[in-house]
């Protein structure tokens, strides 16, 4: 008990700000600085050894990945007991004002659009942070607006929830009662591919793309197979030509077939370099899938100020 009260003597909690993945998040205060910060309340995989070695290799792979101004930064961690003597990780992070999901939300409910630039400037971004983390070999695995943290003052966003994924593989329920979104999750994990790398990101950021667009999910799926009908309807049924391997895929069935449609009949008010930054992010055959690196780099982004992104 006495480690858990430490933490709680350093910290003041403010409010309950969500229900993440993993645990609890509050908004709390560092008492002796002032400063504000966000705490996650990290429930373990039981171990009679107190913290597993795979957490503390994830926890050091967040704070290495999080010198890079789009990652959500790390600032310190805590270990405790809960009432059933059980270890609970408090994992300090910096405080963001709110992330995407709100922040489309803000747009849909006045009938609005984000405008243009904005777009471009989070997209940037986006790419920029998933770049980092890949480039050390690091995926997410579950990239969606609710995990891109923003400071609505600056417009900075910073990727969050990443590293733990792998400690604690992905999550298929929600601690609470709401259902893990399966909306930004790539054809070939759906389809049930177990070797799979950085596409799977690629094709969430796909996703986030089209929703900043229309302020809609693009796929909204309520489960796995409606997820991948979703997907064909628009992008049309895959088959072996396309998407070579992709019958052997654990979780192919003989699907209804659909041709593609235009990209630009779901993604409306998408410029013609957008859509085809857009079309590459969401190329079914993973190593076809444009990287994240090369994204940054794609003529869309051209007009962008780069310099203090």
């Amino acid at each position: 008990m006495e480690k858990s009260q430490r933490a709680m003597d350093l910290y003041e909690k403010l409010e309950k700000v969500g229900e993440g993945t993993y645990g609890k998040v509050y908004k709390a205060r560092e008492r002796a600085t002032g400063r504000i910060v966000a705490l996650k309340k990290t429930r373990l995989p039981e171990d009679d050894e107190g913290v597993p070695p795979t957490t503390l290799r994830e926890v050091s792979l967040l704070r290495m990945l999080s010198i890079d101004p789009h990652v959500v930064r790390l600032i310190d961690l805590k270990q405790g007991k809960n009432k059933e003597g059980k270890t609970i990780l408090y994992l300090v992070f910096e405080y963001m004002d709110t992330d995407l999901k709100k922040y489309i939300r803000g747009f849909r409910q006045n009938q609005e659009f984000l405008p243009g630039k904005t777009i471009k400037i989070l997209m940037y971004q986006l790419c920029k942070g998933v770049a980092f983390c890949h480039g050390h070999g690091v995926l997410h695995r579950d990239l969606k607006p609710h995990n891109l943290l923003m400071d609505r003052k600056t417009m900075m966003l910073k990727i969050a929830d990443l590293g733990l994924s792998r400690a604690f593989t992905i999550p298929l329920k929600k601690y609470t009662h709401e259902i893990l979104t399966l909306w930004y999750r790539a054809p070939e994990v759906l389809l049930g591919a177990t070797h799979y790398s950085t596409p799977v990101d690629m094709w969430s950021v796909g996703c986030i793309f089209a929703e900043l667009v229309t302020t809609q999910a693009l796929f909204p799926g309520d489960s796995e197979l409606q997820q991948l009908l979703h997907i064909f309807r628009l992008l049309g049924t895959p088959n072996e030509e396309v998407w070579p391997g992709v019958s052997k895929l654990p979780n192919w069935h003989e699907f209804p077939q659909w041709n593609p449609k235009s990209l630009s009949s779901a993604v409306p008010g998408l410029d013609a370099n957008g859509l085809d930054l857009l079309s590459k992010m969401l190329y079914y055959q993973p190593s076809k899938r444009i990287s994240a690196k090369k994204a940054m780099e794609h003529p869309y982004f051209d007009d962008v100020n780069k310099t203090h992104l």
